[in-house]
């Protein structure tokens, strides 16, 4: 079971600051191996403890919060993103540049969220369990941003230690992609979220 953050694994604000280039240089690196483009306007940022203890410093700098209190708030908002050694967790995100463009496609795109699936090789695929903190669309558009959960069974865990392939897509109406296979690097990384 992969544990949750604490205090004890943030750095101060002060000590932050002085680690940020070197912490930040790191985590871009390390997020090159977990970012999914699946079409040309969507992408999953597969999040784990690395890249939420770098939102969480980011957020108590940005904000300037030093108080206990304030940090536990910061790390029970962003500790439910962590997998916790049976899924995935990822940020997905429709991208479009054009403010107007964006809207009409959010407009066009309800339900995508639930339409995005992982896939290990020789299993079924695993649909997304979205936004399980709280509800990011309305009857008339989704949002730019939401949390996915991909639940594996165990069977799946073990093909993917083992190396089997991945792949991942979206089957919405107005937007349908898949990769396939997902590249090497992304899929060693994930299977390190694995337990």
């Amino acid at each position: 079971m992969i544990q949750a953050l604490t205090s004890k694994d943030l750095f101060s604000l002060e000590e932050y600051s002085a680690r940020r280039p070197a912490f930040r240089a790191q985590v871009m690196e390390h997020k090159k191996n977990r970012q999914l483009p699946i079409g040309p306007n969507a992408t999953l940022y597969f999040e784990d403890e690395m890249t939420i203890r770098y939102q969480v410093q980011e957020m108590l700098r940005a904000e300037r919060i030093f108080e206990a209190e304030g940090i536990k708030d910061e790390l029970d908002a962003y500790n439910p993103l962590i997998p916790d050694g049976s899924n995935w967790k990822a940020t997905f995100m429709i991208e479009f540049e054009d403010a107007v463009e964006r809207q009409r496609a959010l407009n066009r795109l309800i339900n995508i969220e639930d339409r995005v699936w992982v896939q290990v090789e020789g299993s079924d695929k695993v649909w997304a369990i979205a936004d399980e903190d709280l509800e990011r669309e309305t009857e008339d558009k989704t949002s730019a941003v939401h949390f996915l959960r991909f639940q594996l069974t165990p069977e799946m865990i073990t093909a993917v230690k083992a190396g089997a392939a991945l792949s991942a897509g979206i089957e919405h109406q107005n937007y349908s992609y898949q990769v396939n296979p997902v590249p090497d690097n992304i899929r060693v990384s994930l299977a390190g979220d694995l337990q």
